[in-house]
């Protein structure tokens, strides 16, 4: 009877705590590079990988792990390892070519400092071009932190790239998003200062809800401005701010919309829509509203929200924008759900 194995005693192929990873020397390591682009190729048939690399092989390359309790010890050493590793599947099982940030530079590929990895179609290899996609991956918990992503999708953007976004829930399930800046514009021109004016010295009573209704007794200077009523206009809170204050005093959500207003859309409320506004680019009755636009005070603050929103907005053909302010104008981040035909999944569990 063969001896039994120690819990942490090597075996099957040769697989070698490396201070960056894990040094797999088994017959298959130039196949793994070549055919898949997994690890990074150290010379002398040797193949460096990350835990998560090791997981993939394990379950879909039949490697040996390292050794029985390899798992408990390596989850104790890196508290993320099952989620990158249900990120490295989902992303892998399609056939992309997945390469961590630590292996993109001994390829000389550039890349963003907050990218996890760089991704490459099946018919692609990263020895022969360059990924066609920067990934970041993050827990549904975890903080959506918009100007971040906004800096991220910038720096990705300006190499011809797609910024994509992986969200792993508690059952480690993932979602695949895309993130991106949006330039949001209409065919309706600009808010002028003479409607302002002209709406400003109109008539008008404060109401409850912070609202205020202004009284027409003429032509309306603008019919983006406002909701109809039988006895004038229905001014919300943040229109109300928008016009009767001061441009320098300003708030957030009456800047948001006088810039919104600026680029020739037309703004209504968003309610229906779990948002701030929904923006139409032509005059009402046209063509539905393009965008969804979110208050930042009122933007998710995890990525559970955000998956939500993105949705709740794709499952209504729009697109859901949160503002930022870049300096002294307002930009708008886009998070949406990226073609069928990338949309990354967990393959069937057994």
């Amino acid at each position: 009877m063969p001896p039994a194995h120690s819990s942490r005693e090597p075996y099957g192929e040769a697989v070698e705590k490396h201070r960056e990873g894990w040094l797999y020397s088994g017959q298959a390591s130039d196949r793994l590079w070549a055919k898949s682009a997994i690890g990074r190729p150290m010379g002398q048939s040797r193949l460096l990988l990350t835990g998560a690399e090791v997981i993939f092989c394990n379950e879909h390359r039949h490697l040996d792990l390292p050794y029985p309790e390899w798992l408990v010890d390596a989850v104790g050493d890196d508290l993320c390892l099952l989620d990158e590793a249900v990120v490295m599947e989902a992303l892998r099982v399609p056939g992309n070519k997945v390469v961590v940030n630590a292996n993109l530079n001994d390829l000389d590929v550039d890349h963003s400092l907050s990218t996890w990895a760089a991704r490459w179609p099946s018919d692609t290899h990263p020895r022969d071009e360059g990924p066609i996609a920067e990934v970041r991956w993050f827990h549904a918990s975890s903080e959506l932190d918009a100007e971040d992503l906004y800096e991220w999708s910038e720096e990705v953007s300006s190499r011809d790239r797609i910024a994509e976004v992986i969200v792993v829930d508690d059952e480690s399930s993932v979602v695949s998003y895309r993130v991106s800046t949006a330039a949001p514009s209409g065919e309706m021109g600009r808010l002028s200062n003479q409607a302002v004016q002209q709406i400003r010295h109109r008539k008008f009573k404060p109401l409850a809800n912070g609202s205020v209704i202004v009284f027409e007794d003429e032509e309306w200077p603008d019919e983006r401005i406002g909701v109809p009523h039988p006895h004038g206009r229905i001014l919300d809170s943040i229109a109300s701010q928008m016009i009767f204050s001061d441009e320098d005093n300003l708030s957030m959500g009456s800047s948001i919309l006088r810039d919104l207003l600026s680029k020739g859309l037309h703004p209504r409320p968003g309610f229906k829509y779990g948002t701030r506004w929904r923006c139409y680019h032509k005059p009402l009755g046209e063509e539905h509203a393009p965008w969804l636009v979110v208050h930042p005070a009122e933007a998710p603050s995890d990525w559970e929200g955000a998956c939500l929103a993105s949705r709740l907005a794709a499952g209504v053909g729009k697109i859901w924008l949160h503002p930022l302010q870049v300096q002294d104008s307002w930009e708008y981040l886009s998070i949406s759900r990226p073609p069928a035909d990338s949309r990354w999944s967990n393959p069937s569990r057994r």
